[in-house]
C-alpha cells in the first residue's frame, strides 16, 4: 500500500513538471555517445558534454484505456491504438469524421506537431528490420514496418499529419508533412502520387488537448525570448556560424562559461525542444522567410539559404559500427536534396522535404565528401550546421 502511495504521489509530481498548455514530452534518450559510439556520460568542461541524454525532461507516460484508445499523460492527447491500412491523405482526412474508435466522436487529423509529440529516439534503423527498433512505444501503439513482398522498402510505413507544407516539393509537387516512425525523421511527403501511383502512407487520428502545438512567445528585449506555452526560454539570435556536432555542445558550455546573456544554464535544444518552435504557417515560398516566428533572428546563407539547425540528439541510423555517427538536425529553410526529376533528368538541389522538415548529418567530416548528397532523395550534407541554444523547459 505504502509503495502504490509512492508511486502515485511521484507521478502527480511527473505530471506537474509537465502543467503547460504545449509540454515537451522527452526523446527518451538516456544514452550518451561521442561522434561514433556509446561512451561514459562526459562532465562539464569535457568534450560531448551537454547532449540530450544529460538534460532530462518529461519523460514518456501513457495509459491504456482498454477500448483501442491510448491516453498521453503529459500532452492531454488521446491517441488510437491502431492505424489500420494506408490510405491517400484525402481518404485519411475525410476517415477522421466517422471514426468511432473507443466510442468517441471528436477524432480528427494530427498536426506535425501532435504527431511528433509520439516519437522516441531509443528507436534505431539499422540495415534489416530485425536489428531495428521503431521510434515509437510499441507496447502502447501498433505499428508495422513496410513490406518488401508488395514492393515496399522497410521503412515505407509514414503517418500523415494534418499540415500541409506551404510550398511545393520534388518540382512542384503539393506536400504533406508526416512522421516515419521507422527511421525517425519529419519529411514533406506529395499529396497526390507517390512512386507507385496514388500516395497512400497511415493515418493515427487523435482527439483532445486542441491547443498542443500552439507556441505563446514573449520577446523579453533582453536577446531572450520565452515560449509560455512550453515553458522553454531561447536564444533570439542563433550562433551566426556552422560547426559540426562536438563543437556546437562545446559552443554552448563556451556561452555558459561567459553567461550568455545573463545565463549559465543554457543547452543545446533536443529534437522535440527545436521542433517546437518551427512554424508551419511560414515558409521561404510562401513568406519569404524561415519557418519560424519573425521574434526570432535566423542567419541566412551566402546562397540564399536557411541554416539547419543542430540538436543535441543522436540519431540511431545505419550500421552497427557507426550507428551513432549522427545527429539530428531541423530545417527551417527548405529541405534540400539532389534529384534528377522529369522532364529533363538532370541533377538538381531542390526543396525535397520542406521547411520544418527533421532529418540528420554526420556529427563530423567534411561535407565535400557528399557533393550529390545521400540517401534516396539526395539529402544534402552540410555537417557545420548552426545553434539556437535553450535553457529552462
Amino acid at each position: 500500500m505504502k509503495m502504490l502511495l509512492l508511486i502515485t504521489v511521484w507521478l502527480a509530481h511527473a505530471v506537474s513538471l509537465c502543467a503547460v498548455t504545449y509540454p515537451i514530452v522527452d526523446t527518451g534518450q538516456t544514452q550518451c555517445y561521442d561522434n561514433t559510439r556509446a561512451i561514459t556520460a562526459p562532465r562539464p568542461g569535457q568534450p560531448f558534454y551537454g547532449q540530450d541524454a544529460q538534460h532530462a525532461g518529461c519523460q514518456p507516460a501513457y495509459r491504456d484505456n482498454g477500448d483501442g484508445t491510448i491516453s498521453d499523460l503529459h500532452t492531454g492527447l488521446t491517441w488510437m491504438q491502431a492505424r489500420g491500412e494506408k490510405v491517400t491523405f484525402a481518404e485519411a482526412m475525410a476517415g477522421a469524421s466517422r471514426c468511432r474508435v473507443g466510442g468517441h466522436r471528436d477524432w480528427r487529423m494530427p498536426t506535425i506537431k501532435e504527431l511528433y509529440s509520439l516519437i522516441n529516439f531509443t528507436g534505431s534503423m539499422r540495415m534489416s528490420v530485425g536489428g531495428s527498433v521503431p521510434y515509437l512505444d510499441t507496447r502502447y501503439f501498433a505499428f508495422a514496418y513496410g513490406n518488401p513482398a508488395r514492393g515496399e522498402r522497410e521503412i515505407d510505413c509514414q503517418d500523415w499529419s494534418a499540415t500541409q507544407y506551404l510550398g511545393t516539393t520534388m518540382n512542384g509537387s503539393a506536400t504533406i508533412f508526416g512522421v516515419n516512425f521507422a527511421d525517425g525523421r519529419i519529411k514533406g511527403y506529395p499529396r497526390d502520387r507517390g512512386p507507385r501511383g496514388p500516395h497512400q502512407l497511415y493515418v493515427r487520428y487523435v482527439r483532445g488537448n486542441a491547443k498542443y502545438g500552439q507556441n505563446d512567445f514573449v520577446d523579453h528585449r533582453n536577446g531572450t525570448i520565452t515560449d509560455r506555452a512550453t515553458g522553454l526560454i531561447w536564444a533570439k539570435e542563433d550562433s551566426g556560424v556552422g560547426m559540426d556536432w562536438a563543437s556546437a555542445l562545446a559552443w554552448v558550455q563556451a556561452r555558459n562559461a561567459e553567461r550568455y546573456l545573463g545565463y549559465s544554464d543554457w543547452r543545446l535544444p533536443n529534437a522535440k525542444e527545436l521542433q517546437s518552435i518551427v512554424d508551419y504557417s511560414r515558409s521561404p515560398t510562401a513568406t519569404g522567410s524561415a519557418a519560424i516566428d519573425p521574434v526570432f533572428h535566423v542567419t541566412r546563407l551566402q546562397s540564399g539559404e536557411y541554416p539547419y539547425y543542430w540538436t543535441s540528439t543522436t540519431h540511431m541510423d545505419g550500421p552497427p559500427e557507426r550507428q551513432a555517427a549522427q545527429a539530428v538536425y531541423v530545417c527551417f529553410g527548405r529541405a534540400l536534396g539532389w534529384m534528377a526529376l522529369p522532364p529533363t533528368h538532370r541533377l538538381s538541389l531542390i526543396d525535397v522535404h520542406g521547411a520544418g522538415a527533421q532529418r540528420s548529418d554526420p556529427k563530423s567530416g567534411d561535407p565535400a565528401r557528399y557533393p550529390r548528397g545521400r540517401g534516396p532523395q539526395g539529402d544534402d550534407i552540410r555537417i557545420d550546421n548552426f545553434v539556437r541554444p535553450v535553457r529552462g523547459g
